[in-house]
């Protein structure tokens, strides 16, 4: 008896332990998938310290814990397994004395096999086998919203990831893809037998997946699984899809600038434009007050230059099944892991004959609309050895077949400022071979066709050299007036060049506000100044911003020679045609909203813009147009004349 209950203990003890992992595995199960939801939820705003690559550390943490998962989800399964077979062993081997146990072994017996049917069933609840990748559909489930696949009953999917909230992500036959509930689907089997043989089905079970199929309510899926599903769908989806059809070269992908752009003011002009405050915040880090020369003093910076975008060569054709809109360059600074400044765009030009070549400042009659200026200004007072300025190439599309519209990076390069040895690189042309991918992947070619690590001859290596996607930028030296000019702009800022003296004018009456004519230091009351209130609003809709341009090239053909050199009639000069152009076009209903790359939105506000200035020309100023009974405005709100400087002034940040 002895010798017979000495197998029965052990297995017990296996049973216990098994038992006790397995509820582990439950457990940091769901602590990971709370993680997940937690991770889901994040935003940028939300880090206490501003992350370049935020959005790539953020998916390797979501990749890290899914794996995770996976391996809870495979030894929760083992070890269920496991169970089951030395459970099975254990009633076949039992003998006839062993039933004639004492009525406690029994009991406990019951428990342990009580506690691994309770953690068997918690497992098969809580996750799905991962070694399962298809199912067939057992009913029929029609698409509720974007992003849901519609499947019928008996097709075959293949689950491409299984989300926790029970919306899986499936592939049907035909290669779209979507989510579906899990409910809807049961593991595949080639045979036609399923994973369980009928006769191992009970009629509960059967009952029970038909009463799913036919209405059973759906588990609804939670905001962040489904903004995480849906944003997957949309990027991936649309990349794999124009990918397959061969619309666009497989080194391509979602514009990393843009979204950037797309998340706030972060990385706009507008908000670089703003006074810096210094460490204690008790006073402004980048505009000092002149008292000799009554104006604010010259902030000279670690980079200050000149650079002009000539064109770029051999950039892939995208497919006729896609619409191009705009072709430009986006340009920032960048120390290989964090954007430093703002970003800013120019247009490219293309001729139908030299379909794969975009040039930059084409010649056109009057002034070049600040959106094709290829020359810009960049400035930084950013320490980082790595400093340097990243160039993405982009084309803004829209989707013959659907209507969809996205922004897509054709390749993207990057030119370095500093040498090891912290010495400037040299004024020149610098051919800047494009790498496809985004800026945080490495070795990718923006088109493998044509790859640069192709083999054979040296002259086979050169022509295939030849046939690289480049950028071509050109680095000019300053000369003492240039850079005395560019050291009253902010510190970190890049813009072009055709509109520095309308920020200098911007920085001037900022300084005469803030620093000569306002109470105390210690006072923080808003400050009645239409142009500190709207001006920065003008670099994020580049059709006011060369009205503006326009207006005040023509009143300075006006003036006289001492009145050019006198710097306060300057600024007062200034002020007048600021009122007397933009401003009330900026709250005219008559100006529809600025939408990037839509042609009939830029030509129905350029029509507009005209049309006022031909009127304030020829009747003396806007004051006609203001009060003609055609005319429409904005409810007036307090924001178009009070300036917080408070509010829109940048906290300082540690140069790296």
């Amino acid at each position: 008896m002895a010798a017979a209950r000495r197998p029965r203990a052990r297995s017990r003890t296996r049973s216990a332990e098994a038992s006790t992992c397995s509820c582990r595995c439950i457990q940091l199960k769901r602590s990971v998938d709370e993680n997940k939801d937690v991770l889901q939820k994040l935003n940028k705003a939300d880090e206490p310290a501003p992350i370049g690559n935020y959005f790539q550390r953020k998916e390797e943490e979501r990749q890290r814990l899914e794996k995770l998962t996976q391996q809870l989800q495979n030894l929760s399964v083992t070890l269920c397994r496991e169970n089951k077979t030395e459970d099975g062993e254990h009633s076949n081997d039992q003998t006839e004395p062993e039933e004639e146990e004492d009525d406690e072994d029994e009991d406990e017996s019951e428990e342990s096999s009580d506690e691994e049917e309770t953690d068997e069933e918690e497992d098969e609840s809580d996750g799905e086998n991962p070694d399962i990748n298809e199912y067939m559909a057992i009913g029929d489930f029609v698409a509720q919203q974007e992003g849901d696949l519609t499947i019928k009953k008996s097709e075959v999917l293949l689950i491409l990831e299984k989300k926790p909230d029970g919306w899986w992500l499936a592939k049907n036959s035909k290669g779209r893809k979507g989510v579906v509930p899990k409910t809807y689907l049961e593991p595949y089997d080639k045979e036609g037998k399923g994973q369980e043989s009928s006769e191992e089905k009970s009629e509960e079970d059967i009952d029970m997946v038909d009463e799913t199929a036919d209405g059973m309510k759906i588990k609804p899926r939670t905001d962040s699984h489904w903004s995480a599903v849906k944003k997957a769908i949309t990027e991936v989806n649309t990349i794999d899809a124009l990918t397959t059809m061969g619309a666009i070269p497989a080194g391509f992908r979602p514009s990393t600038l843009f979204q950037l752009l797309e998340e706030g003011n972060q990385f706009r002009a507008s908000h670089f434009l703003q006074p810096e405050l210094s460490p204690s915040q008790l006073a402004f880090r980048d505009l000092v007050w002149n008292s000799e020369k009554g104006s604010i003093r010259p902030r000279p910076s670690r980079v200050s230059l000149i650079l002009t975008l000539w064109s770029c060569k051999m950039i892939p054709l995208p497919g006729v099944s896609i619409q191009v809109l705009s072709r430009h360059v986006r340009l920032c600074l960048f120390d290989g892991n964090r954007v430093l400044s703002n970003i800013h765009t120019v247009r490219a030009s293309w001729q139908p004959k030299k379909p794969k070549t975009w040039t930059f400042s084409p010649r056109v009659t009057g002034i070049l609309p600040n959106l094709l200026d290829g020359d810009c200004f960049v400035r930084s007072n950013s320490l980082c050895s790595d400093l340097g300025i990243l160039f993405e190439l982009g084309v803004t599309y829209i989707r013959n077949s659907t209507g969809e519209r996205g922004e897509l990076s054709c390749g993207w390069g990057f030119l370095k400022l500093f040498d090891s040895s912290g010495i400037p690189v040299p004024p020149k042309t610098y051919e800047l071979f494009l790498n496809g991918g985004t800026p945080y992947e490495k070795g990718v070619d923006v088109d493998p066709s044509i790859s640069r690590r192709a083999s054979g001859s040296v002259f086979h290596q050169m022509m295939m050299m030849r046939k690289q996607p480049q950028l071509l930028v050109k680095l000019r030296s300053l000369n003492q007036r240039s850079r005395g000019i560019l050291n009253l702009l902010p510190e970190t800022l890049i813009g072009s060049r055709c509109y520095i003296h309308l920020l200098i004018f911007y920085r001037q009456i900022l300084g005469d506000v803030l620093l000569k004519e306002r109470v105390s230091m210690q006072n923080a009351d808003l400050i009645s100044n239409p142009i500190l209130a709207t001006f920065p609003r003008l670099l994020e809709q580049p059709d006011l911003l060369d009205a503006l341009r326009s207006s005040w090239a023509e009143k300075e053909r006006t003036l006289k020679r001492a009145e050019k050199r006198d710097r306060e009639f300057l600024k007062t000069t200034f002020t007048l045609v600021y009122l007397d152009c933009v401003y009330p076009l900026l709250h005219s209903t008559l100006l529809p909203p600025f939408k990037w790359a839509e042609e009939e939105s830029e030509s129905s506000r350029w029509k507009v813009i005209d049309d006022f200035l031909k009127r304030n020309q020829e009747k003396g100023g806007s004051l006609h147009a203001l009060l003609a009974p055609e005319s429409a405005d904005d409810p007036f709100d307090i924001s178009e004349q009070a300036y917080d400087f408070l509010e829109e002034a940048r906290t300082n940040e540690a140069s790296v």
